[in-house]
């Protein structure tokens, strides 16, 4: 056994753990932290509208050809409704003209013509519908397969994430991503995006259509669209800010409530309430305001749109009066164009309500394809090492490390482990300790040095094939909601029940879950408040046990149990070590008397090192930690 280090060097920055992301009292992202509220500042310049909206086209590239007949049924079917109105004019016009000469008692009313126009009318308006219905149900397929595609790149981005990332960003701002911002896409893309076509398609039709009854009223009819543009580019322009603003916030309050939720009972404890519900105020009140000014300038654009659009049906009927007073227009035409009038103004306001939903979605989108492209774990090397055996050498050589590159807290770290020793890490909080093993399992890269198994270089393994080798019981016990049986084959999934319950009894849990009332089809509850801390500690043992690593990291946890349950896991994990080589983070420096080597770090180094008798009859740091837990002294 050897070791080196390079001298300790005087430092006021923590090392271990992970790096600071907050000053709130939870230790974090908690309400007093700078956290979400710093952000969003007011006055944020608006999202990359233009870029977010191409790389959203580029997303849907291999649903083009599907789209392309959205596009030419929502064409058909539009087309199809705009003929209505002229034919109608047409039943219209008879009628007129059938009254007027049985008044002069020259003929009469054609009813068997207006009956064929009606019913013409009617299979228009049908066959529209039918082509309306087949583009929505494409539609939905569409914009179902992109949320499906959205969500999956966004669990597997997750997997491909480095721990780094998490660090410095809540669970619930992960979470909103997930499922608000693409949910938020998904409604734009089944329901805007057809309308998008419709509305087009149909203000250009009806324009059409117009200009083949009267240039002159159409003229008087386009003279309302510069108005009605400006107008709508104003109200765009303003409430693209705060329809950000929302998107974001709306991820931050999601954030506060779920970390409040998860540690409510410290919450209470520590009569954190008023301050939890003082900052969810703030975010409450910052995300009330961008909603409330967001669909405020909303609302303007209905009232002011139809206001437009008033002014200019006031103005087709004075003239197209004029026209048939004149007799140069027959009146089925004015009924015709009045109809298309009042159609006009519609998709005008189709596309102005779809201009304020698209800056909902474009900022959706835009937290979406930030999270895609944030930077991930270093790809795994082209030609990983393949070993069949694994013997449990590991070396860790002039290893330098630091959350940031300008904050180096492991340094000039080297230091080898013989197979199936057993290796104690020692050191106060933030010493580095878990640092270490964060390091061995690659959940974190060097920045300089290597750390080697069985000669190879941990960089040289595939992440998945290194982590096979290990097996590792935390202090922070983490089970899930599922049965006992299902929690302990996590470590293996494809175990057999009598594998599991093999793995169960070498680590002491079968004994108690037969006091169980389901025993190992008990369903832990979302909390595990169904079963004891030490309980958990058992089975997260048991389910190492059932991986049967080669190399084995125990981080200690045995802090909250009682002394009975402190025997039975120190019992486990001395079965559990049989054979392997182990890494033990030591809380309690009484239960690594037996270990063959120690390191005790501090501020990142090794200061001491060597086994338990000689580290104390060398009087130095590692004693002034031993005889503290007995004798009450803060190191």
């Amino acid at each position: 056994m050897s070791a080196h280090s390079s001298n300790p060097t005087a430092s006021s920055t923590p090392v271990g753990g992970r790096p600071p992301v907050g000053g709130g009292p939870m230790g974090g992202r908690g309400p007093m932290a700078g956290g979400p509220m710093a952000m969003m500042r007011k006055g944020e310049k608006p999202r990359d509208f233009k870029g977010t909206l191409n790389k959203l086209i580029q997303y849907l590239g291999q649903y083009r050809p599907l789209i392309v007949i959205v596009w030419l049924l929502a064409i058909a079917s539009t087309a199809a409704a705009i003929f209505g109105p002229k034919i109608l004019g047409k039943a219209t016009t008879t009628l007129f003209e059938g009254v007027m000469a049985q008044l002069a008692g020259t003929g009469s009313v054609d009813f068997t013509a207006i009956g064929n126009i009606l019913v013409q009318v009617l299979l228009l308006y049908v066959f529209s519908a039918m082509l309306s219905y087949a583009q929505g149900w494409i539609m939905t397929s569409v914009a179902m397969k992109i949320t499906y595609r959205f969500r999956k790149d966004i669990a597997e981005k997750i997997n491909r994430m480095p721990l780094r990332y998490f660090d410095g960003t809540s669970h619930g701002e992960v979470l909103s991503r997930v499922t608000n911002d693409v949910e938020v896409v998904s409604g734009t893309l089944s329901q805007s995006l057809t309308q998008i076509i419709t509305s087009v398609t149909m203000l250009l039709g009806i324009v059409v259509m117009m200009f083949t009854i009267s240039w002159q009223m159409t003229l008087v009819a386009l003279g309302t669209l510069p108005l009605s543009f400006g107008i709508l580019g104003l109200i765009i322009s303003k409430s693209q800010v705060f329809f950000k603003r929302q998107q974001d916030y709306l991820g931050h309050i999601n954030g506060h409530v779920e970390e409040m939720y998860g540690g409510h009972v410290v919450v209470k404890a520590f009569n954190g309430e008023a301050k939890s519900v003082e900052y969810f105020d703030q975010i409450n009140t910052t995300l009330f305001d961008s909603a409330w000014k967001s669909q405020f300038l909303t609302g303007l654009l209905f009232p002011i749109m139809n206001f437009v659009g008033n002014l200019g049906y006031v103005a087709i009927c004075v003239l197209g009066g004029y026209l048939v007073v004149k007799g140069t227009m027959p009146i089925g035409d004015i009924q015709a164009f009045i109809q298309y009038m009042r159609s006009f103004t519609q998709p005008i306001t189709q596309i102005a309500q779809i201009s304020n939903i698209l800056q909902g979605t474009i900022a959706a989108a835009e937290r979406v394809f930030e999270f895609l492209a944030e930077p991930e774990e270093i790809p795994d090397t082209l030609n990983p090492v393949q070993q069949d055996t694994v013997q449990g050498r590991v070396d860790f050589k002039n290893v330098h490390f630091g959350y940031s590159p300008e904050k180096i807290i492991i340094n000039d770290f080297t230091f080898y482990a013989e197979p199936g020793q057993k290796i104690a890490i020692v050191g106060p909080t933030g010493a580095g300790k878990t640092t270490m093993v964060k390091l061995l399992m690659r959940f974190y890269d060097v920045n300089s040095g290597a750390i080697l198994v069985d000669g190879h270089n941990i960089k040289d393994f595939r992440r998945d094939d290194l982590r096979c080798m290990f097996g590792m019981v935390l202090q922070d016990t983490w089970l899930y909601n599922g049965t006992i049986m299902e929690n302990i084959r996590y470590g293996r999934s494809n175990a057999t029940d009598g594998e599991v319950i093999k793995a169960a009894k070498a680590a002491r849990v079968d004994h108690f879950v037969h006091t169980l009332p389901e025993g190992y089809n008990l369903v832990l509850n979302e909390e595990t408040s169904n079963i004891s801390q030490g309980q958990m500690q058992l089975m997260t043992i048991a389910r190492a046990f059932l991986v049967d690593p080669t190399i084995l990291i125990l981080d200690e946890a045995t802090s909250s149990v009682d002394t009975h349950t402190e025997v039975q896991i120190q019992k486990a994990m001395e079965t559990l070590m049989k054979g392997r080589t182990s890494f033990i983070i030591a809380h309690r420096l009484s239960t690594i008397r037996e270990a063959d080597w120690i390191l005790v770090m501090r501020n990142g180094d090794i200061v001491e090192q060597g086994k338990h008798a000689k580290l104390l009859a060398k009087n130095g740091f590692y004693a002034e930690l031993y005889n503290s837990q007995f004798e009450g002294k803060e190191i």
